[in-house]
């Protein structure tokens, strides 16, 4: 998630809490860094450091921003860069239902 994604993934994790976890990690920078871009973007969704990019590397993920969707059966879904609103609101919609 980048700065210009923050606010439309705050609005989606309020919008489907309870149905989808949504969870922000971070892979490079400090956790003062990490809690600086929470604390700009007023981000009530949880937020992991994967300094190590363990995370990143399970889902081979390259650089940031970037997507990962596991839907409850499994399946995994990923998007590079970052994901226009009404997409991550369709990905989300579909794996809430």
């Amino acid at each position: 998630m980048c700065n210009a994604e923050a606010p439309s993934v705050e609005v989606a994790a309020q919008k489907f809490a309870g149905s989808v976890n949504v969870i922000g990690i971070a892979w490079q920078g400090s956790d003062q860094s990490m809690q600086g871009f929470i604390d700009k973007h007023g981000l009530t969704f949880p937020q992991v450091n994967d300094d190590p990019a363990e995370i990143f590397s399970r889902f081979e993920v390259p650089s940031q921003p970037a997507w990962v969707f596991i839907a409850a059966d499994g399946e995994v879904q990923q998007i590079l860069g970052a994901a226009p609103e009404q997409l991550l609101d369709d990905i989300l919609t579909s794996i809430a239902t």
